[in-house]
């Protein structure tokens, strides 16, 4: 059992294209299971997630965050060609795959304080929440022989996210993960642990 979970931990790769295989709603909903399950700050469970399922939704949400890129990079004063090449990889990524889960945070359950310092811990810890019940679904996904790919771009532009997908105004956009089954494998590599880490 422990020899798995390592298996499974160092075997998992960001993948950005899959095969036309669709991917089981049941499927779906074990991944889910499984991210919930990750802990949370005073066990708020701060997630919620947006199944993206409808090739329409997916385009339509890859248009209006290409859209976005575009005019970003434009203001940034990119080479055109550029712009145009990182907008239809944005395009391709999100409306390419078979399916795509929105993580969002809501901090309708957090605690609030009267300071801005407690505050902005309390924010914090909701986003490193969310950010476990992420690596859970992406190991999850892996252990199922799927590929997935974690998309911060929702961060650049959540209110539009939200408002492209009509989510609840609590909402707010952290991830997108793409998945389905790869159509490529990858290789990866991590700098030596010594390089990272202190012993006190």
């Amino acid at each position: 059992m422990s020899q798995a979970i390592y298996s499974i931990i160092r075997g998992r790769r960001s993948i950005r294209r899959y095969t036309e295989q669709p991917v089981p709603p049941e499927l779906v909903q074990r991944l889910l299971e499984a991210a919930i399950w990750a802990p949370s700050a005073h066990n708020r469970q701060p997630w919620r997630f947006a199944i993206l399922g409808l090739p329409e939704t997916r385009q339509k949400l890859a248009a209006a965050m290409g859209e976005r890129l575009r005019a970003d990079l434009t203001a940034d004063g990119a080479a055109p060609e550029l712009i145009e090449r990182d907008v239809s990889r944005s395009y391709s990524r999100i409306s390419g795959a078979p399916l795509a889960i929105l993580v969002c945070l809501s901090m309708a359950d957090m605690d609030r304080y009267p300071d801005a310092r407690r505050n902005e811990a309390e924010y914090i810890m909701a986003v490193q929440s969310v950010a476990m019940a992420v690596q859970n679904l992406l190991l999850a996904a892996h252990a199922e022989g799927l590929g997935a790919c974690w998309l911060c771009a929702p961060l650049f532009c959540s209110e539009l996210v939200r408002l492209t997908l009509d989510l609840p105004s609590d909402w707010q956009p952290q991830a997108l993960i793409t998945l389905g089954y790869p159509a490529v494998t990858r290789q990866s590599s991590r700098c030596a642990l010594e390089s990272r880490v202190l012993w006190r």
